[in-house]
């Protein structure tokens, strides 16, 4: 796939995980974007390595989608997790 795709992936795959993970994020739509798109990428190499499947066939196949919003999930938490512990303290 080309990076093009990967954008669009994970633009949509981190309004998803916003949309499984509602609530108050200090980043906005950009750093939401920016989550989707990492989170695409990282979901697809755990996906390779973890349980041994080509977790990136294609634009339109469903293990790509599922990966992609599964790392995006997984960054969102942690950027919720590293964001409000930050908050906190000041």
């Amino acid at each position: 796939m080309g990076i093009i795709a990967w954008i669009i992936i994970g633009l949509l795959a981190g309004a998803i995980a916003k949309a499984l993970m509602p609530g108050k994020d200090p980043g906005g739509i950009i750093i939401t974007m920016l989550i989707g798109i990492v989170g695409g990428l990282l979901g697809g190499w755990l996906g390779k390595v973890i349980f041994g499947v080509d977790a990136i066939d294609g634009f339109f196949e469903l293990s790509t989608w599922i990966a992609a919003v599964i790392g995006s999930v997984i960054l969102l938490a942690l950027y919720r997790l590293v964001t409000g512990s930050r908050r906190r303290h000041v």
